[in-house]
């Protein structure tokens, strides 16, 4: 059997060979080292291997305008969030940046500083153990509840993204405590009270930009379960050649996200790749594909990518608001009270396993799942 090093050679050395390259032995040898990117990283390699490489259509910067002050992605104030006027204010302001942008951050959002830090810290700390601690939790079954590995969607996408992840199910029904690992166990748990208590307030607001009750998203469950997705980005040696996240949208209702201070988030506005930079004490809030659905497209969910960068590790965790872990038959469709004459349905109902399930198995870069419920 073949070890961990032999196997890292074996991709290291195939790296710049183009001859009899088989992608999914290549594949296959990666996986079975249970070591992520992050291995390869580790073991020397000063290329990219052949199976991380994507088309220059994927990597171009052609529509990005980096430099141009005319596209800055809303950041809201939540201080204020209790008083009427303000409020007020607050609402009016997501409702835009939901409905234009896809994409916000918000500031003075009552989750403490050293809450946050100690979160990214965390997951620095489990993916810098080493390997054959991490490789215990590493799984390719999608319904496992805590689970590592690189790229969900290994064997099916057109080139793999430069990335690691640990994924938590955190609510509902979580897992006992002790299954997850215990260099980010005590810290995550303490985040998702947090979080928890910030999505609801956010679905609060989204419901009031719709027009509806404060409670409505909430009444309606897309409140009920939340997992984090912490990713970690190594420092890539050819950033140009691949990605950290290739261009997608997210499969859930919301998605709260905490990064570190290496940037690289982009998301498309305008025909523009625009950069979310990191703000001190900011959270990335975006609209998910579920929320588009029910809103009928009042709220829309935006493509977005993370570039491959030279420095490193790129930190984040991703808060997908999703139930899809849950056995659930509950249709979401669009909200009847957005509807009218003048404003039909756009949508045909999805359960939420059903709608990640499609994702999962289409891989990323694919067409949007939402394209097959449009009416």
């Amino acid at each position: 059997m073949k070890t961990m090093t032999s196997s890292l050679q074996q991709i290291m050395a195939s790296t710049g060979n183009g001859l009899d390259y088989d992608k999914e032995q290549e594949l296959k040898t990666f996986d079975d080292t249970k070591a992520g990117v992050k291995g390869l990283v580790d073991s020397g390699i000063q290329s990219v291997p052949k199976f991380f490489v994507a088309s220059s259509e994927e990597t171009c910067n052609e529509k990005s305008d980096l430099r141009h002050t005319h596209f800055n992605v809303p950041i809201i104030d939540l201080r204020d969030i209790d008083k009427d006027g303000a409020r007020c204010e607050i609402v009016k302001e997501i409702g835009i940046a939901s409905s234009t942008w896809g994409f916000f951050q918000v500031v003075n959002h009552d989750i403490p500083q050293d809450i946050t830090d100690e979160v990214i810290e965390s997951i620095r700390r489990f993916n810098e153990q080493p390997n054959h601690v991490k490789e215990k939790f590493y799984s390719r079954d999608k319904m496992k509840k805590v689970r590592f590995n690189s790229n969900f969607d290994l064997y099916k996408a057109r080139f793999a993204n430069w990335r690691d992840t640990l994924s938590c199910l955190m609510a509902p029904n979580p897992p006992p405590p002790e299954e997850y690992p215990e260099a980010c166990r005590e810290i995550l748990l303490k985040f998702s009270k947090y979080v928890t208590k910030l999505g609801q307030d956010l679905f609060k607001l989204l419901s009031e930009a719709l027009g509806l009750n404060s409670n409505h998203l909430t009444n309606m469950g897309c409140a009920d379960g939340h997992v984090f997705y912490c990713h970690y980005y190594p420092a890539c040696p050819e950033r140009n050649l691949t990605l950290g996240h290739t261009k997608h949208r997210d499969p859930d209702f919301l998605t709260i996200l905490l990064q570190n201070q290496i940037g690289g988030l982009q998301v498309l506005h305008d025909n523009h790749w625009v950069n979310i930079p990191p703000v001190e004490g900011a959270l990335v809030v975006n609209v998910g594909e579920l929320l588009q659905v029910i809103s009928n497209d009042k709220f829309k969910a935006a493509e977005h990518r993370v570039l491959a960068n030279c420095a490193g590790p790129r930190l984040s965790v991703a808060c997908f608001f999703t139930t899809h872990f849950e056995p659930s038959e509950k249709l979401f469709s669009p909200i009847e009270e957005l509807l009218s004459d003048d404003s039909p349905p756009l949508y045909r109902g999805t359960t939420v396993k059903g709608y990640i399930d499609f994702f999962a198995s289409a891989g990323l870069p694919a067409y949007s799942s939402l394209t097959r419920l449009r009416l």
